[in-house]
C-alpha cells in the first residue's frame, strides 16, 4: 500500500514538472469576444468553435466567455477576471486585444493566452490567425467576372494589415478577371455595427457598385444588398447562407475548432508552448462557402480551380509582377510575397485609388 502511494506521488510530481493539468477538476478555458455571439459572422464562428471544444472534451473542460468586449482597458479587465476565476487558458479573439493580452499575461505567468490576429508573443502568449487573403482572392475573381458596372464596393473595418491584405488580394484577382474593374472602399471603423455597415453598403450601392465585399462582422450589408436588388455579396467569417443563393453567392468561413481543440489538448498534456500559427485554405482554417448557381458555371469552375491551386500550394495570391500604388516595383515576375511583408502590409497595390487612413 505504501509502495503504491509513493508511486502515485512520484507520478503527480512528474505531471507538475511537465506542466500537465491535474484532472481532479476541469480545465477552465476563457474566450473574449469583440461582438455578440449572434453576430452571424466573426464572433459567431469563434463561439461555434467553443461549443465544439466542449463537445470534444466533455467534462474535461469548462468554458466561460464574455461578448461585446471593447478593445482596450475593458478587455484587460475581463481577462484579469477570467484569470482570477481560475481560467488556465484564455483566447482573446480580436486584433485590438493584443496589448491587453500581453499586459494581463505578464501578471499571470501560469495562465496560457492565445491572441487572434496579433503579432506580440511571450512565454505564455501564442498568436494565431488565418490567411483570409486566400479566400479574398476567390471572391475577387467572382466579383470581377460578375460585376456589370465594373464597380466593386468594399466595406473595410480598420486600416490594419489583415484588412489591407484582403483588399489588395481581392482587387488583384478582380483585375485579372476584368481589367476594367474599379474598387471603392469605405472605412467603417468598426468590426460590428449593423447600422454603420448597412449605411456603408447603401452608400456603395448608390454609387453604382453592384458587388459588395465586407471585412465587418454583421449580416447588415447582405440585407441592404438584398433590398437593393441586382447586387451580389459574400459572407464574411461565417457562411451567411440565409442570404443565398443571392445576394450572397459564396463566403469565407473561419474554422477555429481544430486549433482550439489542439491548443487545449496541449495545455492538458503539459506540452503547450508559445507559437505563431498562420494557416489558410490548405490547412482547413479558411473555408470557402458554397458557390451558388447565381454564379455562372464557368466562373464557378474557375473559382474552384483557383481555390484548389491555393490549397495545394501551387499558386500564391500575391505573385508578381506586382507594383505598389505609387508605381514602384514590388514583386518581379513569378516572385511571391514573403510572410513578413504580408504581416505588416501597409500599402495598396497599383490600380487601387484612395488613401489608406492613418
Amino acid at each position: 500500500m505504501k509502495r503504491r502511494t509513493l508511486l502515485g506521488a512520484t507520478a503527480a510530481l512528474a505531471a507538475l514538472a511537465t506542466g500537465a493539468f491535474a484532472q481532479d477538476k476541469p480545465l477552465k478555458v476563457g474566450f473574449v469576444y469583440v461582438g455578440p455571439v449572434g453576430d452571424g459572422g466573426w464572433t459567431y464562428e469563434h463561439d461555434q468553435a467553443r461549443l465544439k471544444l466542449i463537445e470534444h472534451f466533455g467534462d474535461k473542460v469548462e468554458t466561460v466567455f464574455q461578448e461585446n468586449v471593447p478593445e482596450g482597458a475593458d478587455a484587460e479587465r475581463v481577462m484579469t477576471q477570467m484569470a482570477l476565476s481560475g481560467a488556465k487558458l484564455i483566447f482573446s479573439t480580436s486584433f485590438g486585444y493584443m496589448d491587453p493580452t500581453i499586459n494581463v499575461a505578464a501578471k499571470f505567468p501560469d495562465v496560457k493566452f492565445e491572441h487572434a490576429t496579433g503579432y506580440k508573443t511571450a512565454d505564455n502568449v501564442g498568436v494565431y490567425s488565418a490567411r483570409f487573403y486566400e479566400g479574398r482572392a476567390i471572391q475577387g475573381h467572382i466579383a470581377g467576372k460578375m460585376t456589370k458596372t465594373n464597380k466593386v464596393g468594399y466595406i473595410a473595418s480598420f486600416p490594419i494589415p489583415e484588412v489591407i491584405r484582403g483588399i489588395n488580394s481581392a482587387f488583384i484577382h478582380a483585375k485579372k478577371a476584368n481589367p476594367d474593374v474599379q474598387f471603392n472602399v469605405i472605412w467603417a471603423y468598426t468590426w460590428f455595427d449593423p447600422a454603420k455597415e448597412a449605411d456603408a453598403a447603401k452608400a456603395l450601392i448608390e454609387q453604382g457598385n453592384d458587388v459588395i465585399l465586407q471585412h465587418t462582422d454583421s449580416t447588415a450589408p447582405q440585407a441592404a444588398a438584398q433590398a437593393a436588388g441586382d447586387v451580389i455579396t459574400f459572407g464574411q467569417a461565417s457562411d451567411m447562407a440565409e442570404y443565398a443563393p443571392k445576394p450572397r453567392v459564396s463566403s469565407i468561413i473561419d474554422n477555429w475548432a481544430p486549433y482550439y481543440i489542439a491548443r487545449t489538448q496541449a495545455v492538458l498534456d503539459g506540452t503547450w508552448e508559445s507559437d505563431n500559427t498562420w494557416d489558410g485554405i490548405g490547412a482547413g482554417m479558411v473555408g470557402i462557402g458554397d458557390i451558388t448557381d447565381a454564379v455562372p458555371a464557368d466562373v464557378k469552375e474557375e473559382a474552384l480551380a483557383l481555390k484548389d491551386s491555393i490549397a495545394d500550394g501551387s499558386y500564391h495570391p500575391f505573385t508578381g509582377p506586382l507594383k505598389k500604388q505609387d508605381g514602384s516595383d514590388w514583386l518581379a515576375e513569378g516572385e511571391t510575397a514573403d510572410d513578413g511583408t504580408l504581416a505588416g502590409m501597409n500599402f495598396y497595390v497599383e490600380g487601387l485609388t484612395g488613401e489608406i487612413p492613418n
